[in-house]
């Protein structure tokens, strides 16, 4: 496997329907053609059942049902990108905060459930692949620290986040089967070529070492195979890059599996943005970075910082243990402050509980600044090589 230069691009729709436009030293440009540019190959993108309320009402955040997720897929693909299809199981955010039962299975029992996971699974994935998307990846489940599918599925149900999370890798190696078998018409040629599709299991918290022994000491004991863990690795929440690096060095020895960031970002400022959300106050969501988080971090969250934090976080996992570290992929990085485009609406914040409010609060976290210019860590991204054995 080639080291994955990927990034999130999952509200890539809404934000342009919000007015986002993007630059590169000049004038403006597809945000595609720029990350084509700095040698980004991968695009992670979200899926969820759906996204609405049961009166219609969208629930934000991209709006990331089958329908959208399938447009963004195939015009990354177009772009010459890969993809990596991450399901959440849900009909909104799912995290180790929260794992809701999609509105339609609300009522279901564990069988019901499991049965479920892989008819979703399969059906969503013989759609991308007739579609013609360059599948080359696929995540059966978000953060799941916690489980899945709560009650049922949440930690320590591991017995049941088994059989939840094997129905999604099943349904996945019978697609995979079908693709094979050229049952499926329309395959991207680049995926058709492939062996297999791999396998991710994403937790949070990447440099968590206990979860990730206690967590996957019990899925091996009792699942399907799968080929990739992947971490999320947030610096303001989950420790020092050391830390990550430990527990990336463990792991990799201690199951033998390829090993990708699914989630990473840095700050680059603390510039307030509330004037390009246009937002009041009230409804504004914030920086997803405090104060007092961002004084226990390794680097400034300056446009500097945030090249130097992803030099060394790059140089880390790039020599993990048995050359297991296999890439990153940055998490919304044009998720730049429009009004418009928010982490949740009214709608999906009662479906959540939520108290909200509803407003951007990742822009200092993008790699393009706040009038959608590139930032130089692109530059860093673009001409970082990693080294193999």
């Amino acid at each position: 496997m080639r080291f994955v230069k990927g990034m999130d691009l999952s509200t890539l729709l809404e934000l342009e329907r919000c007015g986002a436009r993007y630059y590169d030293g000049g004038g403006e440009e597809d945000v595609l053609s720029i990350l084509k540019r700095y040698d980004v190959d991968t695009v992670r993108i979200r899926l969820w059942n759906d996204p609405r309320s049961e009166t219609g009402e969208s629930y934000g955040a991209g709006e990331n049902d089958l329908q959208t997720t399938l447009a963004i897929a195939k015009r990354v693909t177009a772009a010459g990108f890969s993809v990596l299809l991450n399901f959440h199981y849900s009909d909104f955010w799912a995290d180790p905060g929260k794992q809701i039962k999609p509105k339609a299975w609300a009522s279901y029992g564990v069988e019901e459930l499991e049965r479920a996971v892989y008819d979703y699974t399969l059906e969503s994935t013989r759609t991308f692949l007739e579609n013609g998307v360059n599948l080359s990846m696929i995540q059966v489940g978000n953060e799941l620290s916690n489980g899945l599918l709560w009650p049922e599925g949440r930690v320590p149900h591991y017995d049941n986040i088994a059989r939840f999370v094997n129905a999604g890798i099943r349904a996945v190696r019978k697609a995979d089967a079908m693709r094979l078998a050229g049952e499926i018409s329309g395959v991207h040629e680049a995926c058709r070529r492939l062996a297999k599709i791999p396998v991710m299991i994403h937790l949070d918290n990447g440099g968590n070492n206990a979860l990730y022994r206690e967590w996957f000491d019990h899925f091996t004991a009792c699942g399907e195979d799968f080929e990739i863990i992947g971490l999320s690795y947030y610096p303001f929440w989950h420790g020092t890059l050391q830390m990550l690096t430990d527990n990336m060095n463990d792991i990799a020895e201690r199951y033998g599996k390829d090993l990708i960031i699914a989630e990473v970002s840095m700050g680059y400022t603390m510039e307030d943005y509330g004037a390009y959300e246009k937002l009041p106050d009230g409804e504004r969501k914030g920086y997803a970075t405090r104060r007092e988080l961002v004084e226990k971090i390794e680097y400034p969250m300056t446009r500097q910082g945030q090249c130097d934090f992803m030099e060394d976080f790059l140089n880390r996992i790039s020599h993990i243990r048995d050359g297991r570290g296999r890439g990153f992929f940055y998490w919304e990085p044009a998720w730049i402050p429009v009004p418009g485009s928010g982490w949740a609406t009214p709608a999906s914040l009662k479906y959540m509980g939520d108290p909200g409010p509803c407003g951007n609060e990742w822009a200092n976290q993008a790699l393009f600044d706040y009038d959608g210019n590139a930032l130089p860590a692109l530059r860093l991204i673009r001409d970082f090589q990693a080294e193999r054995s």
